[in-house]
């Protein structure tokens, strides 16, 4: 059986990230962590490989021994769905923290209650109130479909 999570590819700050996300999100956690060791690629301690859970999601996570040319794009982003506004402006408070917010928490038509940002980590949220008139995530059926 095929599985498929997303990869986060972090640069020395992975567990730093995993804890502020599972300690944010509910239904979270970390799962598992493998880390380097002295005379491996990275360095010493730090993440080579970990599964955690977001929102009940699985994700993977590294920090990555090569120094690449890019990092996290605001194109790809975690979108989250919050049952209740007091939970939706505790997480985009904690995780825009020394991050960018693009679009603040707002009514953009679409969503009573968004919002969009980066965090500390350059790894971008899309945050939203999941209110039942909303159905941003209720696709409608596909045309010829029963």
């Amino acid at each position: 059986m095929a599985t498929a999570r997303p990869f986060l590819m972090f640069t020395g700050n992975a567990q730093a990230a995993m804890d502020l996300y599972v300690a944010t999100l509910p239904n979270s956690r970390i799962t598992r962590v493998e880390r380097y060791a002295q005379g491996e690629p990275g360095p010493a301690d730090t993440v080579k490989v970990a599964v955690f859970t977001l929102c009940g999601r699985e994700f993977m996570c590294s920090d990555s021994p090569v120094k690449h040319d890019f990092t996290f794009t605001p194109s790809s982003s975690i979108f989250v769905e919050f049952s209740t506004e007091e939970e939706l402006d505790r997480a985009f408070g904690i995780l825009s923290d020394e991050g960018k917010v693009y679009m603040p928490l707002g009514n953009y038509g679409f969503s009573q209650r968004f919002g969009w940002l980066s965090d500390r980590f350059g790894v971008s949220w899309q945050l939203n109130l999941n209110l039942e008139s909303d159905n941003l995530l209720t696709p409608e059926p596909l045309r010829g479909s029963a």
